[in-house]
């Protein structure tokens, strides 16, 4: 089974570092990375300590969270080039964090937003 087939439910009983990675090779190929709105914006989830904005590799993964408190929310499709040229920018500014691949019960890995930028750029020449 390649990861391309992997289904949420199997990806759910990975590792949130595995998530991860499955997410950074995900977004390259599709070259799109996926968050939800609302009518007021972004989501964003609080921990103790940091403000970060939930991001999945697809749009399945992330309307798999829009449940509960956040079922009015819609996924959002963001090109990695708007992501790069633009998101990482401005949640370095607003001091945001990425939630890479949360998934029930589990917010993934916990990460500033250039070290995503760098594994999505590893490889490529600009």
């Amino acid at each position: 089974m390649t990861k391309k087939n992997k289904s949420l439910a199997e990806l759910s009983v990975m590792t949130p570092e595995a998530r991860y990675d499955f997410m950074v090779a995900e977004i390259k190929s599709s070259e799109a990375i996926w968050t939800l709105q609302d009518t007021d914006g972004c989501v964003m989830l609080t921990t103790e300590d940091e403000d970060c904005i939930p991001m999945w590799p697809s749009e399945e993964a992330a309307r798999a969270w829009a449940v509960d408190d956040w079922q009015d929310c819609e996924p959002l499709s963001i090109p990695v080039r708007d992501f790069l040229e633009r998101w990482v920018p401005g949640m370095e500014d607003d001091q945001l964090l990425v939630a890479a691949f949360p998934i029930e019960g589990d917010l993934g890995v916990v990460i500033p937003p250039n070290e995503l930028e760098s594994k999505l750029t590893a490889g490529k020449r600009h």
